[in-house]
């Protein structure tokens, strides 16, 4: 049976949301986050990295979201969640499954990172160390995130999901960084196609018994 290392609080999330949608056979085993909100060491028993999400199936150890989204889709998807292929849909699906992690994801660690780091420097260092990360967030960070939610609100309106009027596993991929924006980035402020993309996420029943399963969802922490 395929297996799911679910770190808690992670974008391993996405892989159980898949698994509900497909219906997919699936047991879990569970990481706890430690105290600094790095992964446990246990999980470099299972990948080198030690790193979330990663599942075990048929003798095969898979990490990287992307590349997990693209296996368990063509292992068990028979057709379902991806367009047919050489459309201007399978075109999309591509792009956003891969678009992700690869552009969107950097820059929405860095608004986490520098808008955390100050908080975790010694009190005396906070009035020297905050201003520098608050000019690197407003003139580096933030511009750039308001272009890429800018490019979501207007791919979205011009289909229904990101790949086009039928929901795939790029949806699916592309639910961390939208739900990242939700929190830290003004997703809520003016992008009224993401936001409505992201209340249609939350009512699929498949997402919210993924979220029964692995546990409470917080990825603006």
């Amino acid at each position: 049976m395929l297996t799911v290392h679910h770190l808690n609080n992670s974008r391993s999330q996405r892989v159980l949301w898949l698994l509900e949608e497909l219906d997919v056979p699936y047991e879990i085993v569970r990481y706890q986050r430690l105290p600094s909100m790095l992964a446990p060491k246990e999980l470099r028993a299972i990948h080198p990295l030690g790193k979330s999400p990663v599942i075990t199936d048929n003798g095969n150890t898979i990490a990287e979201s992307g590349a997990i989204v693209e296996y368990i889709v063509d292992t068990y998807g028979n057709g379902r969640l991806i367009p047919p292929p050489k459309t201007s849909e399978r075109l999309r699906y591509t792009y956003w499954l891969h678009y992700a992690e690869g552009s969107a994801m950097p820059l929405l660690l860095q608004k986490l990172l520098f808008t955390l780091a100050p908080k975790r420097v010694p009190g005396l260092l906070r009035p020297v160390v905050k201003p520098v990360f608050d000019r690197m967030l407003a003139t580096l960070v933030d511009p750039q995130l308001k272009q890429h939610i800018g490019f979501w609100e207007g791919e979205l309106s011009k289909s229904e999901w990101f790949a086009g009027n039928a929901f795939t596993a790029a949806d699916i991929q592309m639910s961390f960084p939208l739900e990242a924006a939700s929190a830290r980035a003004g997703l809520d402020q003016g992008f009224p196609k993401a936001w409505a993309w992201l209340e249609r996420i939350h009512a699929r029943p498949a997402y919210n018994r993924a979220l029964e399963k692995g546990g409470p969802y917080q990825v603006g922490r």
